[in-house]
């Protein structure tokens, strides 16, 4: 049971609040919270929808009588208003009728009359947008993902279930469990029961190699959804040629999320910007910093939170906070910050303050957080960046990322031609180091890819001239856009730490 969440929703009741919002798909958990917090403040619990109309819920037969005069919206506010019961009203679905002012001026009467009494209503859905003269009535509450006891609960009742119907096997022992159960997190109940059900059922047992299943079926629900991208622990090999500065930050910054540091009173750190050239690392460094920390990697595309819709870029933005949350302690990362936090050269006002507004609720967010979210935000264009995300205390520290030197295109090298199975030894590196000045990491990449290739046609081993010859016809982007590398080099290194 969310005790935390039957706790505030008790509150808000108890301190006169007539109207509360609960923008949530989880109608089964909202049923839950209210049957509770209603027999915990010995109130009557009602709730109605266009379908079934107004009716008393019991939390034992879960359905009364249908109430008379109760089945349209408008009736249903005008019987409630009569009623000299305290009360509590579950209204699903509402947000379409809003549109219509008879029914919008309806429950600002009832919610006027409702501050002089005990009873509230209780608004539920995927989306409620209120008037604004109502607005100042009403209590928006978000509702969390499911904590780690809620997930356990859920999990033994959906085992006990599955052994009744399907006779699966469970050979999990008590760390194993817990460890089935955390990999739930970021999942609604709903979400989590399915996932636990289809583990069980495709081949008759509970096992810790369903760990594995859990995380793809997460990340296939966080795709559908759009707004962030789950990388698996297991996914991720990607390896950080120098950056020595940086590893040796982040190796002290991992000691923040340690009991010890707990002990002190040390908040873990809030998260890093990188800046810098385009190609030499940066979006590397997530998964680098998700794999030496062995957490979970989420992916969060600024460009996929607007919503042509008012009020839906906002709600996109606290959505993917809230799933991130959910899966704690987890590695976000937001790639290229700049495009989706303040676009049109940073006013942010060119969408009508929307990217403006989506900017202030991050930076709250980043600064008040207090669930184990580390954030790794990368950004190409630094004129786009606003100063306010720049200002000392939002990340814990803003990095530099540049052009590799000639030590670290070695490092590159090496790894590249590691990866697709080749000797580095075999190769003259000094004179690919040599040759590859100016070249990101990303170019050294395509290169020795290209190389790979040409050799393949040739039906030939891959050589130091392949490659020789791959550079030289590889223009570099600080080449091409000599004048805004330089720029971008300059400022860099005059205002943020070096990764090396």
């Amino acid at each position: 049971m969310p005790s935390a969440t039957v706790h505030d929703i008790k509150l808000l009741i108890s301190s006169f609040h007539p109207l509360l919002v609960l923008e949530t798909s989880e109608e089964d958990r909202v049923h839950t919270i209210l049957d509770t917090a209603a027999a915990e403040l010995d109130m009557t619990l009602f709730e109605w929808s266009v379908t079934r109309g107004l009716r008393q819920r019991n939390s034992e037969t879960r359905f009364g009588s249908k109430i008379s005069g109760g089945g349209s919206p408008l009736g249903m506010l005008k019987h409630i208003e009569t009623l000299t019961i305290n009360a509590i009203y579950l209204i699903k679905d509402f947000g379409p009728y809003l549109e219509d002012p008879a029914v919008a001026r309806q429950l600002r009467e009832v919610s006027q009359a409702f501050t002089r009494t005990r009873s509230a209503m209780v608004l539920s859905g995927g989306s409620v947008v209120l008037p604004k003269d109502l607005q100042h009535l009403a209590v928006y509450y978000e509702l969390q993902l499911p904590e780690q006891n809620e997930l356990l609960e859920l999990y033994h009742t959906t085992v006990k279930s599955l052994r009744a119907t399907h006779k699966i096997r469970i050979e999990l022992d008590t760390q194993e469990e817990a460890e089935f159960v955390s990999a739930l997190r970021g999942l609604t109940l709903n979400e989590a029961r399915q996932t636990i059900a289809h583990a069980a059922i495709t081949d008759g047992k509970l096992n810790p190699s369903d760990v594995r299943h859990v995380q793809d079926r997460k990340a296939q629900i966080l795709r559908d959804g759009g707004l962030l991208e789950y990388f698996p622990l297991a996914d991720n090999p990607y390896q950080l040629a120098g950056f020595e500065r940086l590893k040796q930050w982040l190796a002290r910054a991992r000691m923040g999320f340690s009991p010890e540091a707990a002990q002190l009173n040390l908040t873990p750190p809030k998260g890093i910007l990188l800046v810098g050239v385009q190609g030499c690392g940066k979006s590397l460094t997530a998964k680098v910093v998700a794999r030496e920390w062995r957490l979970p990697l989420l992916k969060l595309d600024a460009g996929r939170l607007f919503d042509k819709y008012l009020g839906e870029s906002e709600k996109n933005l606290r959505k993917a906070i809230s799933q991130a949350e959910g899966m704690a302690p987890a590695v976000l990362w937001i790639d290229e910050i700049e495009k989706g936090m303040a676009p049109s050269g940073g006013s942010g006002e060119a969408d009508g303050g929307v990217s403006r507004r989506m900017f202030g609720t991050f930076l709250t967010w980043l600064q008040e957080k207090r669930a184990d979210v580390f954030v790794v935000a990368t950004a190409n264009d630094l004129q786009a960046l606003p100063p306010e995300l720049l200002r000392k205390g939002r990340f814990d520290e803003i990095f530099f990322v540049d052009l590799p030197d000639p030590s670290e295109r070695e490092s590159i090298l090496r790894i590249h031609l590691r990866l697709r199975k080749q000797d580095p030894d075999a190769f003259e590196l000094a004179a690919l180091v040599a040759a590859s000045e100016g070249f990101s990491g990303a170019e050294l990449e395509q290169a020795t890819i290209a190389g790979l290739y040409r050799a393949l046609h040739d039906r030939n081993p891959l050589t130091t001239e392949l490659l020789l010859a791959e550079m030289r016809e590889t223009v570099p982007l600080s080449v091409s856009r000599r004048e805004d590398v330089a720029r971008l080099r300059a400022l860099g290194r005059e205002r943020f730490v070096p990764v090396s």
